[in-house]
């Protein structure tokens, strides 16, 4: 089987967003390929942390990928800081990364912005520790949304530097899975922005934990146009599209039938249907997300257990790596 790596920040507040555009992606994946999914919180403190805020985040986001359907028992879920070697591969790939390759990577160029003297060291080369992630399970697929591409890109150009300096083929190239209509689900209130915690207003996203009234009160404050019935133009009508297209990624549909079988419909009609779909969906996943909440020695257990299987797979990796470097090793 084909190894799959993906990780997610433990940023609490998960939404409709990273459930269609990542994680019921992830589900079905499990079923079909050996998945290691990762909590990465030695990412999140590129940017400084709450503690406890970290640690109930950490157990939010497990609780919800299990909430959703990924099975602890088939795929390995972990939180990135409780083995090691990510850490030990990443400072062993920075030195096959030229600094020319982290100059060119756009996310960090919008993070810094103009305090880009004083942006941090983590923050600049957080892609190489994203390239050890995946380059220690020997992953071959990497889920990526559109803004990862470049860092998957970077990690493969990581792989093969190293693969070079030592004349074999270790490390696989990974390649890039990125899935259809609903991988970018936009706000609520602005079509054209991508649906994000960071948003200001609640109204522009549906979380994950929200329950049924305010799912409905949600979608039915969205944002619409003018223009009769609803049709799919990104560019000349961005939240129409937004709400076909999360409607067709809740049933399963191309967005093209969803649109012509809505195409006379009005938006208040198309709401309260779309809003009895999202609850549908979304109200049995909140529940589940409650009770696994509610038990965090549970998901701590799982954690641990995930730990202890992805630990097993780093070590060997990493016990080669040395060994074809040279580093003597006890």
């Amino acid at each position: 089987m084909k190894r799959v790596f993906s990780g997610v920040q433990p940023t609490g507040n998960l939404h409709l967003g990273n459930y269609l555009g990542a994680i019921k992606n992830w589900v079905a994946m499990q079923r079909e390929y050996d998945c290691i999914y990762c909590i990465v919180d030695l990412h999140a403190i590129t940017v400084p942390q709450d503690p406890e805020e970290l640690r109930n985040n950490t157990r939010e986001v497990t609780a919800g990928l299990i909430a959703a359907g990924l099975d602890p028992k088939t795929c390995i879920i972990f939180n990135q800081s409780r083995v090691a070697g990510h850490a030990e591969l990443a400072w062993i790939l920075n030195c096959f990364t030229s600094l020319g390759w982290l100059n060119r990577m756009t996310q960090f160029k919008e993070k810094a912005g103009k305090k880009r003297d004083s942006a941090l060291l983590g923050l600049y080369a957080y892609p190489v520790l994203m390239a050890a992630d995946i380059l220690l399970y020997h992953a071959t697929a990497v889920p990526v949304g559109e803004d990862q591409k470049q860092h998957l890109e970077l990690s493969r150009d990581i792989a093969s530097a190293f693969n070079r300096a030592y004349d074999r083929d270790f490390f696989p190239l990974p390649e890039p899975m990125i899935f259809g209509a609903a991988t970018r689900v936009m706000s609520l209130r602005d079509g054209r922005k991508k649906m994000s915690k960071s948003d200001g207003s609640d109204y522009a996203r549906i979380n994950l934990t929200d329950d049924a009234d305010t799912i409905a009160l949600k979608i039915k404050r969205a944002k619409t146009d003018s223009e009769p019935g609803l049709a799919y133009d990104v560019e000349r009508r961005p939240e129409a599209s937004n709400l076909l297209s999360i409607y067709a990624a809740l049933v399963d549909e191309p967005i093209e039938r969803v649109a012509a079988e809505h195409s006379l419909i009005g938006f208040a009609d198309f709401k309260s249907e779309l809003a009895d779909l999202a609850i549908e969906t979304l109200g049995p996943l909140a529940a589940r997300m409650r009770e696994l909440l509610a038990d965090p020695g549970y998901i701590d257990g799982v954690l641990a257990d995930g730990a202890e299987r992805a630990r097993q797979i780093a070590d060997a990796n990493l016990d080669e790596v040395r060994r074809i470097m040279g580093l003597l090793d006890a």
